[in-house]
């Protein structure tokens, strides 16, 4: 079975940056479209970026220009640079994997399979 395992979480100062790195394992093939949903306790999940097979990008307003997204489809894994971290950044992030080929970022947090998360803090 599918099973994503994120990592690169921790705690920052505000203006700091971090990696997020998302393996994937149990594919067959390579899914269409990828990408990182957010959640806080309490509150809805957000949509933060998506990611095509073709390479198409698609970011949440809060994160365009700071947040970048990208994929390694030889070892299906999925990356998420994030700078200049603001404190509302904090949340617990998850990977996201075989959505619809040109999915936009919001769809992201009902892809078909998605990981535990890995916590960013920012303060």
């Amino acid at each position: 079975h599918v099973q994503l395992v994120e990592s690169g979480g921790d705690s920052v100062q505000a203006g700091g940056s971090l990696r997020l790195s998302c393996a994937a394992s149990g594919y067959t093939y390579s899914p269409s479209c990828v990408g990182w949903f957010r959640q806080v306790l309490g509150k809805e999940r957000e949509g933060v970026a998506a990611m095509d097979s073709d390479g198409r990008t698609s970011y949440a307003d809060s994160v365009k220009g700071r947040f970048t997204i990208s994929r390694d489809n030889a070892k299906n894994n999925l990356y998420l640079q994030m700078n200049n971290l603001k404190p509302d950044d904090t949340a617990m992030y998850h990977c996201a994997a075989d959505g619809l080929s040109g999915s936009s970022y919001d769809e992201v947090p009902y892809f078909a399979y998605s990981g535990q998360g890995t916590q960013v803090t920012v303060s």
